[in-house]
């Protein structure tokens, strides 16, 4: 399953950080940020619990960029 979020991010190699910690999380198969439309889609590993995994990949991200923001 495939769902796109809104984020808030202020420079594309922020974004590329994001992409990258989003990645490294269990559950997610695929993820790809968008620095221009402000967008991260995440492709979930089959059975994942959506929510959890979201919340992880909101922790990870705020670990690589403090003033990054996913909207869940």
């Amino acid at each position: 399953m495939k769902k796109t979020y809104r984020i808030e991010v202020d420079c594309a190699n922020c974004a590329n950080k994001m992409e990258e910690a989003a990645r490294k999380t269990g559950g997610v198969k695929e993820a790809v940020v968008n620095f221009m439309t402000l967008k991260m889609i995440v492709e979930f590993e089959e059975g994942a619990d959506v929510k959890a995994v979201m919340q992880e990949v909101r922790r990870n991200c705020k670990k690589v960029e403090d003033d990054c923001e996913v909207f869940l």
